[in-house]
This record gives C-alpha cells, structure tokens and sequence, in this order.
C-alpha cells in the first residue's frame, strides 16, 4: 500500500504537465443515460413531482453559477519569480538560477491588500498578481487580466500565510466567515488556479472541521472534498454566502493530484494573521507557559486519577502567566473559556487563537477543590519565526551552500533565544534544490566558525567560501538548540 503524502497545493517551476484530469466521464454518461431512461417511463402523476425536481435544480444551478460570478473575480493568480540553486550537469558548478512559479490569493481589501500562502512567495525575488475584474465573462484568460506588481508585506512560516499589497484601488474583495460556525457536511467550494489554469471553482463538502496534521504544532485545518490540485494554493475555500472560511493550503495524495482530501487554513485564523501582518509585518505570537498531556489509565491508576481520561497540567513553567496566576502542575483541567477539551491538542487550538493581553478563564480541580483563575495571554520571547525579512533578497543567499542566512545584529539577537557567543550567521531558509539538508544544515541553525575562520558576517563567509576547493574539508562549529556541534562535509565540485 502506498504511504500517503501530504503535498502543498501550489504549483512549481513553470512550464508543467497539464492534464484532463476531471473525474470519471464514464459514470457521468451512464448517470445521464439513466436519469433521460426514467424520464422517458415516467407516469403522468410523476410528471409533476419531476418538474418541481427540475426546478429546484435549476434554482441550485442559478445560485451557485451567481455565487461563482460574484466570488471569482476576487480571486487572483499570483505569479513568482525565485532563486534556486542548480547544478550544471558539464562542469558540476552551482549556479544560481530563476524559478517561476505560480498559486492563489485572496483580495481581502479593495484598497489592495491580498492574503496567499506563505510557501507560494518563498524564496521569491518578483511577484506579480493578476487581476480578473470580469473574470466570469468568457474572456481570453490571463492577457485579459490587469497585471500588478505586488509587495510581500510580511509572511508567517507557522501558519503558512503571506500578506501582499498592490497599489489599486476599487479592487473586488471578500468578507471572511467565523470559522468556528462552519459544520460537517457543510457545502463549500474551492477557487484558485490549478495547474496554471485560472478562473477555475469546484465544490464540495467540508469533511472536518478541526484536522490536525502535525501534533508538533497546533495549526487546524478544514478538511474538504472539493478538488484541489497545484496551483489552488492560496485560493479560498467559500461557503454558499460568498464568505471565505479557508485558505486552500495542502492535500493529501498518492498521486501528487486531488483524491478528495484537500486541506484549508480557517478563516479565524487567517484574519488573526492578516490583522497583525497589516499593521507590523510579523505575527506576534502569545503563551501562557503550561505543557498539557491526556489522561491515560495507566496515567489515572498511578496518580490516584478519578479521571480516566481528559487533560492534566503537566507543568506549569516557573515565572510565567500561568504560574503568576495560581495554575499548578497536576492541575485536571475541566474547561477553558468555558469550553471542555478531550486532549490537549484541541486545547492548543484555542490558545493558538488568542492574542495577546487576552484573558482565558480556567477551571481546574486540584485534589477536591474546584479553582477558576483567569490567565492573561502573553508575548511570547524569542520566536525564532519573528527574525525572517520577508523581503530578504538574492544578496541574502549563498549559493554554493543552499541556504538563506543573515548577520546576527544587536536588533536581530533580541527576537530570538540567547546563543552562546554573540555574532553569528543565522539560517533562516533552505533554497529550493540546494545542497545543504545534504549538508546537515537547517533553518535556524547559527554558524560561529567556518574551519578556524570566525563567521562575523555575509561577507566573511562569502570568502571563505570562495577560498575552498572541490573536495576540501568543510566544518562548520554551529549552535543548534543551545547546543554546540560540527557539522563536517567535503566541499563539492
């Protein structure tokens, strides 16, 4: 059986293999057949009833082909022009070379403020945003559209997001849904430009609505069956008002297309995101400093648990908001907001959701008392995600290493976790198709020393780098996690 794959829904190095792909025409034909094979033995007491059938669908039809018309055009095509690294195949050299690639975005604001997915304008040198003002009408696709230069104003690695701005004005522009109201088996459909081709809506049922993918973090997305496919990243998934209640971001394949499971940022967080985005360029993340784990039995059984399930304060971090306001380890929690949760990690959602100087409500019970504290959310320090430039630039690469790295500044060193000497080179990005996962390089990693060569800056670096030749030793001293280490490769031709 094949391992599932989760793959971003974005499409990548233009030009790509276009398909027909579009269901089973086969069963649609056969289901034609059939419904024209009824209609012809119908009874005249069945008329009726198959009239009013009729209706209804027309009324269906009419309502979503209206739906498309008003959406649509607020949908954009954005195009991105990156750096890569490559390798010639004759003489073995890297080579920095431009990458086209293409997604979705959301005009949010008619004054020019679109939201896309981050993984769409990474590593991206130009991005240019098309515009289809009467995209519904038959046109001549993408020459029609007016075409803006746009800025990245500010992206966010954790959620996936990305924020641009065009100078228009009067642009179409949706409103966004409350996420927390959107139900299983809710119809919704999904616009965007899957693989290179624009204009395009499909629909389908929101199959969960809290589908966590990775219990490392606590992003949720919805979960759809409207068929998504590269390129419909960064196009909103809409309800039947026209409102968006997801940012269409990943699907899960075996074959790299759409079978049905397709992924969305909710909008809750996406208007979290664009709201800080829009006024500092950076998501300013809160804690209240407690580490959760579920009940288990055994868990229950050792501890002397009346609970045989539910969410225990595993610890509670010294000094914190938490700790300042009366929560303790060994705590069971009972609600929060007045919401219960059967495992930590719908927990995290929520908390996931606060800003800061939000107050949550706790109700713990610690041995027979029953406690409400409230905790105020704080800012987070240190957030590593708070130091990425999102307009970093092709200066900002080095090529012969495949990574993105900037000089550890005063201003820098204050927005991530205290290293063990100052200066530095931090990582912030791996190129696309560089060597450096080769390597044992990644994102975050701080470079101190290159051979006995200390690492002040880009440019020291840069020469070092120039210095070596094809099968020369390479070790480099790094801080990974506070930790010291080398990290030795020979240096490749």
């Amino acid at each position: 059986m094949k391992q599932r794959t989760i793959h971003r829904a974005e499409e990548k190095e233009v030009p790509v293999r276009r398909s027909a792909y579009a269901g089973s025409p086969v069963l649609g034909v056969t289901l034609l057949i059939a419904m024209f094979a009824t209609a012809q033995v119908s009874t005249p007491a069945a008329n009726a009833s198959q009239s009013q059938v009729r209706h209804g669908l027309s009324s269906l039809d009419q309502d979503l082909q209206a739906l498309a018309e008003r959406v649509g055009p607020a949908v954009v095509t954005v195009v991105v022009t990156g750096l890569t690294t490559v390798q010639d195949p004759n003489t073995q050299q890297t080579n920095i070379a431009k990458q086209q690639g293409l997604g979705s975005g959301i005009v949010v604001d008619p004054s020019g403020y679109i939201l896309t997915n981050a993984h769409v304008v990474e590593h991206a040198t130009s991005i240019t945003v098309l515009v289809f003002r009467h995209r519904n009408q038959q046109s001549g696709g993408a020459e029609d559209a007016e075409r803006f230069a746009a800025k990245l104003l500010g992206r966010d690695a954790l959620t996936d997001l990305a924020l641009l701005k065009v100078e228009a004005t009067g642009l179409p522009s949706l409103k966004m849904a409350n996420s927390d109201h959107v139900h299983v088996g809710q119809l919704a459909m999904a616009f965007g430009s899957p693989l290179g081709l624009e204009n395009t809506v499909t629909m389908g049922v929101v199959s969960s609505t809290a589908r966590q993918l990775n219990n490392a973090t606590p992003v949720v997305y919805l979960q759809t069956d409207a068929a998504m496919n590269p390129g419909n990243s960064g196009g909103p998934l809409v309800d039947i008002n026209g409102e968006v209640i997801g940012m269409n971001t990943l699907i899960a394949s075996q074959s790299g297309g759409s079978e049905g499971v397709g992924f969305s940022i909710p909008s809750n967080t996406l208007r979290l995101v664009y709201e800080q985005l829009r006024k500092q360029g950076r998501v300013r993340r809160g804690t209240i400093g407690i580490i959760a784990r579920d009940i288990t039995p055994t868990l229950a059984s050792g501890l002397g648990l009346a609970e045989q399930s539910g969410i225990i304060l595993e610890d509670v971090m010294p000094g914190s908001s938490a700790d300042r306001s009366g929560l303790r380890p060994g705590d069971i929690l009972l609600s929060v907001d007045d919401k219960s949760f059967r495992d930590p990690r719908g927990l995290s959602a929520l908390l996931f959701q606060k800003k800061i100087d939000d107050v949550t409500v706790f109700k713990v019970r610690r041995g027979t008392e029953v406690l409400t504290l409230k905790v105020p959310v704080t800012e987070r320090e240190g957030d590593p995600e708070s130091i990425l430039d999102p307009t970093q630039s092709a200066s900002d690469i080095i090529p012969k290493l495949g990574i993105v790295a900037i000089q550890i500044t005063d201003s820098v060193a204050r927005l991530i976790p205290p290293t063990r000497f100052s200066g530095g080179i931090l990582i912030t990005a791996l190129t696309a198709g560089g060597n450096a996962s080769l390597f044992g390089l990644q994102p975050g990693d701080v470079l101190h020393i290159l051979n006995r060569t200390p690492l002040g800056s880009l440019e020291t670096l840069r020469k070092a780098l120039a210095g070596l030749k094809p099968g020369d030793p390479v070790v480099f001293s790094i801080e990974r996690g506070g930790q010291l280490n080398y990290v030795g490769f020979v240096f490749p031709e």
